[in-house]
């Protein structure tokens, strides 16, 4: 069993969030805490002027809440909302935390997967602990 496992969340249709939180609770045993993680990418600056003025802030309180409710269901649950580029963010935050399992959902890698590289795929690659993937 793992003692601290951290559940990346994408709210993308084609993720299954349900089943790596699913997995994460078998693998986290009575005891394991289970950390539901969300990162918010940066806006590029050319877009950002684009954006209404209040959406960074509505959108991170709407995440934060649905994750909140995703963390209550859990034994040892905690949830969190970080800001960065989603893979690198995903690896340091396991590192600096001492995650020792990584659960992430993940989706059918396509063609612009094999050139450009998925989350999945820069967090198996990059990150020291477990990971496993579910698809």
């Amino acid at each position: 069993m793992y003692k601290n496992i951290l559940v990346p969340i994408s709210f993308d249709e084609d993720r299954d969030a349900a089943g790596a939180i699913d997995v994460a609770r078998t693998l986290a045993g009575k005891d394991g805490k289970i950390t539901l993680i969300h990162v918010m990418e940066d806006i590029p600056g050319y877009a950002i002027t684009y954006v209404p003025e209040n959406y960074l802030v509505e959108s991170r309180q709407a995440i934060e809440a649905e994750l909140r409710e995703m963390a209550e269901g859990l034994e040892n649950g905690a949830s969190e909302v970080i800001t960065g580029h989603s893979g690198r963010t995903i690896v340091d935050h396991a590192e600096k935390e001492g995650v020792d399992c990584i659960v992430i959902a993940s989706h059918r890698p396509g063609m612009s997967n094999l050139l450009l590289g998925s989350t999945a795929t820069q967090v198996v690659r990059h990150a020291n602990c477990a990971v496993h993937v579910i698809r």
